[in-house]
């Protein structure tokens, strides 16, 4: 089991995300893209549901223990929301994992932050410090007057070792084993192998046929290693959400959605302005 604040459960941990055999979540007339667009919808609405719980906890916090089962479940919705998106993006990388390593539902804004067709893992333990820096600056006078907020400003000491130490072994040293899965040498490979059937008088149709070859293995490289880094960003996701509180899980999981949201928005806005 997960645990939140090392007390309250929170949901069985997940398989792996890999490839299955069962069809897309999406018809075969449905793009990702479209896909893509109905599960932003959904996850503005969760965000707007997050920032609802987390103004009553706020204010109510006199029943902290049945506020708490209510952000639970919130939580608990909002990871399974997560967790959808990466089982469907898994089903179309079966069908075009080289595609998907590019995505183009994606603006070239965001593109700027992809790592291996998404968000790189430690993204969400900076941003985990980046807002609790911004809450902790709003919030300064109450915590010196001895008030405790209970949000990511109100990080406990044992949570912050936890996080640092997420972010320096366990994250880093994954990361790079997903690195040097990507950096191998099978392109360059096929550069050479296809120049020297030029060279030799090779026709074009042979080099095709190679190219087609080779690139087919390459498919399922990709597809493995898509399948590799998703199943990190989830994890992370995850791992974040365990040191926290109910509260605190609540206001980053608001500040993830935000900044998912509106890097999107001002992605598409720039791409029509062009």
């Amino acid at each position: 089991m997960i645990l939140l604040d090392d007390t309250t459960p929170f949901m069985a941990e997940e398989e792996p995300i890999t490839s299955s055999s069962n069809p897309p979540h999406t018809s075969s007339s449905e793009s990702f893209n479209t896909f893509f667009e109905n599960w932003l919808r959904e996850q503005n609405s969760h965000l707007e549901e997050l920032v609802t719980a987390a103004n009553y906890n706020h204010n109510e916090n006199e029943i902290e223990n049945e506020n708490d089962a209510v952000l639970l479940q919130l939580i608990e919705k909002v990871v399974r929301h997560y967790e959808q998106y990466y089982r469907t993006k898994s089903d179309w990388e079966k069908r075009d994992a080289i595609a998907m390593h590019s995505p183009s539902w994606r603006s070239n804004l965001e593109d700027a932050f992809l790592w291996i067709g998404g968000w790189r893992p430690t993204l969400a333990i900076h941003l985990l410090y980046s807002k609790s820096g911004i809450q902790l600056d709003a919030k300064l006078g109450d915590l010196i007057r001895g008030i405790t907020t209970g949000d990511l400003s109100d990080l406990a000491p044992k949570q912050m070792e936890k996080i640092d130490d997420l972010h320096r072994k366990t994250m880093v040293e994954k990361l790079a084993k997903v690195q040097e899965t990507a950096a191998d040498r099978s392109m360059v490979e096929l550069s050479s192998a296809v120049s020297e059937m030029m060279r030799s008088g090779g026709g074009a149709g042979e080099s095709e046929e190679r190219v087609e070859e080779v690139l087919e293995v390459k498919n399922g490289e990709m597809e493995e290693l898509l399948h590799r880094a998703d199943d990190l960003r989830l994890e992370t996701l995850k791992a974040v959400i365990e040191i926290l509180t109910p509260i605190q899980a609540a206001y980053f999981l608001i500040a993830a959605a935000e900044l998912h949201l509106r890097l999107h928005e001002w992605g598409k806005k720039r791409g029509n302005k062009q």
